[in-house]
């Protein structure tokens, strides 16, 4: 009997630490993280996600409304697309041209939110002891760009601004980073091209800008989403608007951590990160039908010019978030 007892009071205790462990576990993971959500953002080195990475509130405050973000890296906006198309990102950070080359090819895309201009950082770079005065003097010349991305448009824009066709240069068709050493090298005679290039070019490789993209582009980020998961997920893309507006007002006024956290992110000198930071200013807003016809103007200059075979109409692919 006495045996029994035993035995019961072991089985008792056994039962009740098992309980413990069990309750101490659960709380430790989290308590919810069944109904936690995984939110994957695409983003490029520098821009407007990669600062909110770097810094940590945009994460933290996602975490407290239920979402886990994973952050993805890419090289560039059409990489970003082809990830976005294939569901394995929920949000892109790119720039203006590669959503309307991608609508154009047939990706269900939404515009969710638009950051500021970066007209300063912007525009065409020829080497300084060149004979290129202005966008003219490009008739004949080689200009590298990258296809489908602000540069192209920029550039197509500046020549026709100009009185010449795309026909009157060489488009050299070069990522940024082999455009940079094609444009060193003098295997070029003009790049197209934004921030961070820019600036690096005109402080480390002997370039003035023969013009910015002030009237030409307005070369904005933009975020955007695949159109089945913005129609499921407006509250969150709220949230990611909101909280990305944080951090944009927080490096519109803390240039020096700013510079720091870039300086590391990009591995260039402090100046050059500097020269891009105090030439334009950083927010992230809900689209406007002023940006939205923006981004029209880029859809009609690359139908009418051949760049693209179908017609897009922006104002179908914005996210109404009231």
């Amino acid at each position: 009997m006495r045996r029994h007892w035993k035995l019961g009071l072991l089985v008792v205790i056994v039962l009740a630490w098992v309980g413990i462990a069990l309750s101490g576990w659960h709380q430790t993971d989290g308590g919810n993280d069944s109904t936690t959500k995984t939110v994957t953002i695409g983003y490029q080195k520098a821009d407007p996600i990669d600062i909110a990475k770097q810094r940590g509130e945009f994460a933290k405050k996602l975490k407290a409304k239920g979402y886990k973000v994973v952050f993805k890296e890419f090289q560039d906006g059409s990489s970003l697309m082809q990830a976005l198309k294939s569901g394995n990102i929920d949000y892109a950070r790119l720039g203006d041209t590669p959503p309307v080359t991608a609508a154009a090819a047939g990706t269900k895309l939404t515009y969710v939110a638009a950051g500021s201009t970066k007209t300063k950082g912007s525009g065409i770079v020829v080497k300084k002891t060149a004979s290129i005065a202005s966008v003219k003097d490009l008739k004949g010349k080689r200009v590298a760009y990258t296809k489908g991305t602000s540069s192209q448009y920029l550039l197509l824009r500046a020549l026709k601004e100009a009185g010449l066709s795309a026909d009157d240069v060489t488009w050299v068709n070069l990522d940024q980073s082999a455009a940079s050493v094609a444009f060193s090298k003098g295997k070029v005679d003009a790049w197209a091209t934004w921030d961070p290039y820019t600036a690096s070019a005109q402080l480390q490789q002997n370039a003035k800008l023969l013009t910015d993209s002030n009237g030409l582009s307005k070369n904005r980020d933009f975020i955007v989403s695949s159109t089945s998961f913005a129609k499921k997920n407006k509250t969150l893309s709220k949230y990611i608007i909101k909280y990305l507006s944080d951090d944009m007002t927080w490096a519109d006024t803390h240039h020096q951590a700013l510079a720091k956290m870039m300086e590391k992110s990009l591995k260039l000198p402090k100046k050059v990160v500097m020269k891009m930071i105090t030439r334009r200013h950083y927010t992230m807003t809900a689209m406007t039908d002023k940006i939205t016809q923006e981004e029209q103007d880029i859809a009609d200059l690359f139908y009418s010019e051949g760049v693209i075979k179908n017609k897009v109409t922006i104002k179908n692919d914005v996210q109404k978030l009231e």
